[in-house]
C-alpha cells in the first residue's frame, strides 16, 4: 500500500513524527508491548522511507 503525505514542514515534519512515534512506543512498552512494537515498526518503516528519498541538490 501507498500513501500520499502532504506536510507544510515537508520531510523535516515527518523526522518530528518519526520521533514521535518512537516516544510513544518508549512510553507504552510496559503497559502494551505489542502496541509498542507496532509503532517501533512504523517509525522505522518511516525513517527507512525517508533515507531511500533522492537527496536535494543544492540550486544555483
Amino acid at each position: 500500500m501507498a500513501v500520499l503525505l502532504r506536510l507544510a514542514g515537508g520531510t523535516e515534519d515527518l523526522g518530528e513524527i518519526v520521533e514521535a512515534l518512537l516516544t510513544a512506543a518508549d512510553a507504552k512498552s510496559t503497559d502494551a508491548p505489542a502496541l509498542a512494537d507496532r509503532w517501533r515498526d512504523l517509525a522505522h518503516g518511516i525513517g527507512d522511507s525517508l533515507d531511500a528519498l533522492p537527496k536535494p541538490t543544492p540550486e544555483n
